[in-house]
């Protein structure tokens, strides 16, 4: 006991000492709406991920990139809700740009360190005994916090648990606010396949921007396995959404009584055509729908026709999308003539893609 220390003194957990993005969580209070994968949807591309969790691939690292609303965050949510189940989660992070903890990397590590010591009793004396020995660990680097919170506690485990398997669920490392951090975090992380105490997976999603890139292909290619998600055959992509709309929409017929085949197997048909592909499209149209109420029937016929006032709905929310991604691409490092030389660039791609409606593009055409 501590001279310090007064007879039944209770030592505060060390790891209360550790910031904590209670937001990072995908069942997080804020999130618990936000969806999983459908029965029967991504079941090819579930089931590779699934293969590659569980099986014994050399790759510590699953990199599913993709374009802005193909849906990769519902495929993290699903995959992080099996392993949850299971026990096999060690923990999850998705990234928010602009929402408070989850847009940069400040918490990144003692977040998933935290969780890690809940998902593995054996882990929190090693985590615990790190923190008391530096107790200014979240102040440091992040290669600090990453060797001192998770690879050397997970490094001590009991040989015994040389069979136990985690996964790492990282959504949207895009949106971490730093390029450095994210290669930072890419390069840290490969050194999961080190770890012979326990077997760790990393699965990860992000758009396919310039710093994910760089910091994927600095990785041996036989530590990481990729797959393009807006690279699936559009007829799986297109029966995908085809079944969320026949979900969704078949819910608020029930609920508003509109009628048994409602909305019907034509209409739904014409959304997905509408969607190009785009999950977020659909989930937006869902939800316009469904808060109109009594009005459900009239909101459809609004979208269906193509009105002035559909621009507004489910493209009002994807143009907000669109322009946040471009307005992220150009650097704040560029010159005024290097930024103009993008913006000509844009545009020129904008024209080519005539057929598109998404406001972010007419805007740089104009």
């Amino acid at each position: 006991m501590s001279n310090y220390e007064q007879p039944g003194e209770r030592r505060e957990d060390p790891l209360k000492l550790l910031p904590f993005a209670t937001n990072a969580l995908f069942n997080s209070y804020d999130r618990q709406h936000e969806p999983i994968c459908l029965p029967n949807t991504r079941v090819d591309l579930l089931q590779e991920i699934y293969n590659w969790s569980d099986g014994h691939d050399v790759r510590c690292i699953f990199w599913l990139n993709g374009l802005a609303g193909t849906g990769k965050s519902t495929i993290a949510r699903t995959i992080a809700r099996r392993y949850s189940e299971r026990g096999h989660l060690g923990a999850s992070f998705f990234f928010s740009r602009g929402v408070q903890d989850v847009s940069h990397a400040g918490r990144f590590f003692t977040s998933l360190a935290v969780q890690l010591s809940n998902q593995v009793p054996s882990l929190q004396h090693h985590i615990s005994d790190a923190i008391s020995k530096n107790k200014d660990i979240a102040n440091q680097s992040l290669s600090d916090q990453w060797r001192q919170l998770i690879f050397h506690p997970l490094s001590k485990l009991n040989s015994n648990d040389s069979q136990r398997c985690y996964i790492l669920i990282i959504d949207a490392l895009d949106e971490c606010d730093n390029e450095g951090h994210i290669r930072t975090i890419l390069q840290l992380l490969a050194e999961a396949r080190s770890l012979t105490t326990v077997r760790l997976r990393v699965f990860l999603t992000s758009r396919p921007e310039i710093p994910i890139r760089h910091g994927i292909f600095a990785i041996p290619q036989a530590e990481h396995q990729d797959f393009v998600l807006h690279g699936i055959d559009r007829t799986i992509v297109n029966h995908d959404i085809f079944l969320f709309l026949e979900y969704n929409l078949g819910t608020i017929g029930q609920e508003w009584t509109l009628g048994a085949n409602w909305p019907g197997e034509e209409v739904l048909t014409q959304l997905v055509l509408y969607a190009c592909g785009l999950f977020i499209w659909a989930e937006t149209a869902c939800r316009f729908i469904r808060e109109g109420r009594r009005f459900a029937r009239k909101r459809l016929d609004t979208i269906l026709k193509g009105s002035s006032s559909a621009i507004t709905v489910p493209e009002k929310h994807l143009s907000e999308i669109y322009l946040a991604v471009l307005k992220h691409s150009i650097s704040p490092d560029y010159s005024e003539e290097e930024k103009e030389d993008l913006y000509s660039m844009l545009k020129k791609h904008a024209r080519k893609c005539g057929s598109l409606t998404f406001t972010p593009f007419n805007l740089f055409i104009k």
